[in-house]
């Protein structure tokens, strides 16, 4: 009897051992095959860049190119304008990715600290420009920069991007879940706004701050549309513009996948670079926190 009362609670407890296990196994299993289909284009695109023309025509899902050439890679760079386009598409991203950053930590403490006549209808105009559709703003845009003579310079590619609608919304939510007392010792020693703002609150704001670096890195990197309406000189194309123009046959006849796919694995490498960089980082929420 008291054999039997002690294996029961046993036998149950390794039946709902036996069953967490397998619901855990079934879990990563899911996980794997998730992580399998995600990951696959982008092998399939890796490995038919080192293919031949005709074998990626004839086996385009294949792994294993039956002959390993990087001539896709060779035409690329000797043989087309890709060092260019990536030279106006880093000049562009970086120098949109700090004056972002600068614009919106400014306007977000602005809007989360200042006390100013009309600051909710300021940040109701910010939602809703978030809610407005890029391409509606295509035209308005072209003519806007026209009109003031920034059309095809690098001045019309980045000052209509330094100033992100969302960039703003993040750094205003972040800004107002630190604490105002934080701030009142250096107000106490003289510090003005902007010293405060630059020197106490925006290194708290370090998490928030990597976040607004990788969005806006990778928005401006892979931004099209607006370099369509703002650029016309083959001098200013970037890489978006330019891998596009390879899609539409621009370099020669025939499918050209492995060159299209060669660019397009290039294109992915900065923003794989900044993104492991950062993700402990960015994923790191108590950073920056205050400390009792």
């Amino acid at each position: 009897m008291t054999a039997t009362t002690v294996t029961a609670p046993t036998r149950r407890r390794r039946r709902l051992t036996l069953r967490s296990t397998s619901g855990q196994i079934a879990l990563y299993a899911l996980i794997v095959l998730l992580a399998v289909v995600y990951i696959y284009p982008f092998l399939v695109q890796v490995a038919t860049s080192f293919k031949s023309e005709a074998e990626a025509a004839s086996d385009p899902i294949s792994l294993l190119p039956q002959t390993f050439t990087t001539a896709a890679y060779e035409r690329l760079f000797l043989n087309s304008d890709f060092p260019l386009w990536f030279a106006n598409s880093a000049i562009v991203t970086i120098a949109v990715t700090l004056g972002r950053v600068f614009f919106v930590s400014l306007a977000g403490y602005a809007l989360a600290r200042l006390q100013f006549r009309g600051r909710s209808v300021v940040f109701g105009m910010v939602v809703a420009v978030m809610a407005v559709p890029t391409v509606v703003l295509l035209i308005p845009k072209f003519l806007v920069l026209n009109q003031l003579g920034l059309y095809d310079s690098y001045a019309g590619m980045i000052l209509p991007l330094l100033v992100d609608a969302a960039g703003v919304f993040i750094m205003k939510g972040f800004f107002e879940s630190i604490p105002v007392s934080v701030e009142e010792q250096a107000r106490i020693d003289g510090a003005g706004t902007f010293r405060v703002f630059w020197s106490v609150v925006l290194p708290m704001a370090r998490p928030a701050l990597i976040t607004i670096v990788i969005l806006s890195f990778q928005g401006s990197w892979n931004e099209l549309s607006h370099f369509i309406v703002s650029t016309q000189s083959p001098g200013l194309t970037t890489l978006t513009k330019g891998v596009a123009s390879l899609s539409s046959g621009a370099l020669s006849q025939g499918t050209q996948y492995p060159l299209r796919l060669a660019a397009a694995a290039l294109m992915t490498i900065p923003v794989a670079v900044l993104f492991f960089i950062f993700q402990k980082r960015i994923m790191n929420t108590s950073e920056g926190a205050v400390k009792g």
